[in-house]
């Protein structure tokens, strides 16, 4: 199975240099292990488009996240993402973290973020009056913003297959070799071969790496978890608060997302395994705390779920990003943790660009845009609702109350281009499942649209994966015959 070009890993960064990709003349191709795309770091962060304060000046991190946060505005327009400028506060409360605040302030002014401000506590408790009122200082970041960080992962996914790019998923590269002339690529599906390679692997980029290179990398797991509230509950705050950072990273914050939850986390901790997202009760509670330093108003009662991510922490601290030591024809975005988010279009621009000129590609007259979404139906006008009623009266099919997700939502996310085939996918398309019940009350009726849409049955319908089916049988399967002696 040949491709000019085999992008191995469809997380945010995969996706989004596809989709830049899928504007040259070249035949391309995504490799991805999980069951759906945006299955690893890109499904579990917190979707922050940091603005590039904390990035130390001259670093990668630092020139693609300042880059790829300007870039935000224009891309999320172009896909129809949800994301809020709202911007960030970086609180503190004695002398010692006044004096870290003023060295983010100067590494912000070197590395171009702009608008940047130290305020007093009195402005900053104007700004968010459920401070804690014991604050002193806090560094102002206007620039910063949110985003859904698995909806943008979906739309880039979309949109590059909308122009010809193939993703193959259930697709687990084990190892990889240039004869000479190709890329062949081996994996638990099947062998490819390609011209070019570019590993954007994640949290399994150094094992990539290390086979083709000279130069060896290592990547250490970072776990973050993390307490969601119900977006029932007013949002506390408008800006990402973040208190003063550490060695570990950002610290723990309190934000809200764009559907109007507020989030408590993450926690830092290095971990050895590459698939540990368990929680940990002792470490949420940590979290808790931390926030409650933050918002003294938090509380435990409005939690609707816990989750945890993982990010690839390379231990020399910075992104590697471009051709890969000592092997021809090959390119990579490895050590992509936070800011990677927020760097992801400058990183898939520079990469393209790189690949375009390496390989003199053409761009192509007749690339196509991406295709606009329908307003979410919980976020119409009572005439938009009636309007869209008229039309198609699955909008009338009210599915997940919590969320107000209606069926035709739900058939529209599965029939995407990259469209949801999980339980899973669908919450995290369009939020079915994603409230108060946890999908307590839709998680039935999802089931079987999956199942007509895909044309299986609800016995071969998953949460997540292969290994996550809801069912084991009918009841009538197990049921003992009145004759049964058994």
């Amino acid at each position: 199975m040949y491709s000019d070009i085999v992008i191995i890993g469809a997380g945010v960064v995969g996706c989004g240099l596809a989709r830049e990709l899928s504007r040259y003349n070249a035949s391309v191709r995504v490799l991805e292990a999980g069951y759906d795309v945006a299955e690893s770091s890109s499904r579990a962060n917190s979707g922050i488009v940091h603005a590039g304060y904390d990035c130390v000046p001259g670093t990668n991190k630092a020139k693609f996240n300042v880059e790829g946060a300007k870039m935000y505005p224009k891309l999320v327009e172009e896909l129809g993402v949800p994301y809020k400028h709202w911007g960030a506060m970086i609180i503190g409360f004695d002398e010692s973290d006044k004096k870290t605040l003023e060295n983010l302030l100067q590494q912000g002014i070197e590395n171009g973020v702009e608008q940047l401000e130290i305020i007093d506590g009195k402005k900053a408790l104007e700004l968010e009056p459920n401070l804690n009122p014991e604050v002193t200082w806090a560094l102002h970041v206007p620039t910063s913003a949110i985003v859904s960080p698995y909806e943008m992962n979906y739309a880039l996914a979309d949109n590059a297959v909308e122009n010809g790019v193939d993703i193959v998923l259930e697709t687990k590269v084990s190892s990889l070799y240039n004869d000479g002339e190709l890329w062949q690529i081996r994996t638990d599906n099947g062998d490819y071969s390609a011209k070019c390679v570019i590993n954007c692997v994640g949290l399994f980029s150094a094992n990539i790496h290390n086979q083709i290179s000279d130069v060896k990398y290592k990547i250490i797991p970072r776990k973050g978890e993390y307490f969601m509230l119900d977006r029932m509950h007013p949002l506390p705050f408008k800006h990402t608060i973040f208190q003063t950072p550490g060695k570990m990273g950002k610290g723990v914050l309190v934000s809200p997302t764009v559907h109007g939850n507020t989030f408590l986390g993450p926690s830092s901790n290095d971990v050895e395994d590459f698939y540990d997202t368990s929680t940990d009760p002792e470490v949420l509670d940590f979290v808790y705390e931390k926030s409650k330093r933050t918002w003294p108003g938090a509380n435990k009662r409005n939690v609707v779920t816990t989750f945890s991510g993982l990010r690839a922490h390379e231990e020399n601290g910075d992104f590697v990003i471009g051709r890969v030591s000592g092997a021809k024809n090959a390119y990579e975005a490895l050590g992509i943790e936070s800011p990677g988010l927020s760097a992801m279009p400058a990183i898939a621009k520079y990469l393209s660009e790189m690949l375009a000129e390496d390989m003199n590609l053409s761009q192509k007259e007749d690339w196509i845009k991406p295709t606009k979404r329908r307003k979410y139906f919980i976020d119409m006008t009572e005439e938009e609702r009636q309007a869209v009623i008229a039309e198609n009266n699955d909008y009338a099919q009210m599915v997940c109350r919590c969320e107000q997700v209606t069926e035709a939502e739900i058939r529209e996310a599965i029939r995407r281009p990259m469209g949801a085939r999980t339980v899973d996918g669908i919450k995290r398309r369009i939020r079915a499942g994603a409230g108060r019940c946890q999908g307590g009350f839709c998680s039935p009726r999802v089931i079987q649209i999956l199942a007509e849409e895909l044309h299986i049955s609800q016995l071969d319908v998953c949460k997540f994966s292969e290994k996550s089916k809801f069912f084991v049988g009918k009841v009538s399967d197990f049921a003992i015959k009145e004759d049964s002696h058994e």
